[in-house]
């Protein structure tokens, strides 16, 4: 099954930017991205557009002074009272997606220089798909603590929150690029980095079964209301916990992890069978060194030999070019601005050069 085969080979972004002029950052995306827009973090111009920091809004108890330690207080009344309010907004917006309640936990202007700007480029183009992201349930619990030190990830109550909040995040970006174009269709990106660290020994206690049980809430919101939903890791990663889950996109860095990715031959093959798509990470955005010198010649060799990595394993060239897109490694937000833009070149010339050869 092809799912969404005008998909096939399209050129996607990866988060983050590091223009710190917005009109700037949207010329890229108008420029490189036509056919799926994004809108960019621009931590540059504002540090609540960090990955993490950007979802915070809504969070029970949430206060911008405590973001650098991204601190929990569980144990104050206020938590309490807002929790309650949190459950039950959730279960009206969960019973009807256009619930004003919704706007409460939307991403807002002082979270994201981009989003308003986005909206008006789909207006404009009236693109097929539009990409939206949220940073992911596993890396976010992972990332905050309660007032005690303790990652939120091993607190029942905080890792629900974590994933209802993200949930909320998600529809509302889904409602706002269908508003922007009905006919648009929503890729929501889930930005997991932490993922890759799972079975470590940090994390020896946390199973696979949680954090598939995190992606999969958050991914199975996303499809009830008509969207695409992608996952993106850039380290080595059990590729087999995104597919169980329901992923519809699994993003990978490509650059240097694709003899690793083809571990997973079997299970890759059953999930492209099943109308999944991979999103090759190609362009070295995470090794400045490389991305200074890479061609697109060389960037078709990598992506030839990537697919080999595949084929050798027994899955067919075709089921894997048709249900394959293009990205960088990893967000550009570390780079300079000429080499975060040479990297969004490479990706759209990539893509169009692979359209043409496929």
């Amino acid at each position: 099954m092809n799912q969404y085969p005008s998909l096939k080979l399209q050129s996607l972004a990866i988060g983050s930017l590091p223009h710190n002029n917005l009109d700037d950052a949207m010329n890229v995306v108008k420029k490189d991205f036509p056919d799926i827009p994004f809108f960019p973090q621009l931590a540059n111009i504002n540090k609540n557009e960090d990955m993490i920091i950007q979802f915070l809004e809504g969070l029970p108890s949430f206060l911008p002074s405590k973001l650098e330690n991204f601190y929990i207080d569980s144990e104050s009344e206020e938590f309490f009272a807002d929790l309650e309010e949190f459950f039950a907004d959730f279960e009206e917006i969960m019973g009807n997606p256009e619930s004003e309640k919704l706007e409460k936990y939307a991403i807002s202007e002082n979270f994201s220089s981009s989003f308003p700007k986005f909206e008006q480029i789909i207006r404009e183009l009236k693109p097929e798909y539009a990409k939206g992201q949220i940073i992911g349930p596993f890396t976010l619990a992972t990332s905050l603590n309660d007032q005690n030190g303790k990652a939120a990830v091993y607190d029942e109550t905080l890792k629900e929150i974590i994933v209802k909040l993200l949930s909320l995040k998600a529809l509302w970006q889904i409602k706002r690029i269908k508003n922007a174009n009905p006919k648009t269709t929503p890729i929501i990106f889930m930005d997991e980095p932490s993922v890759s660290q799972l079975g470590t020994s940090a994390y020896l206690t946390i199973s696979e079964d949680e954090v598939i049980f995190m992606l999969k809430e958050i991914c199975t919101i996303i499809r009830a209301n008509a969207g695409i939903c992608a996952i993106h890791c850039c380290g080595k990663c059990d590729w087999t916990i995104p597919i169980k889950a329901g992923i519809d996109i699994i993003n990978f860095d490509a650059y240097a992890f694709s003899q690793n990715f083809s571990i997973y031959a079997a299970d890759i093959e059953k999930f492209l069978l099943a109308g999944g798509k991979i999103a090759w990470g190609l362009v070295p955005t995470l090794n400045y060194t490389a991305l200074e010198k890479i061609t697109l010649d060389d960037l078709i060799k990598i992506f030839e030999k990537s697919v080999k990595y595949l084929t050798k394993k027994g899955i067919d060239e075709k089921l894997i070019i048709d249900n394959s897109l293009i990205t960088s490694s990893c967000g550009a937000g570390s780079l300079t601005i000429d080499l975060a833009e040479k990297a969004m070149d490479l990706v759209y010339i990539l893509s169009k050069e692979l359209k043409k050869r496929f």
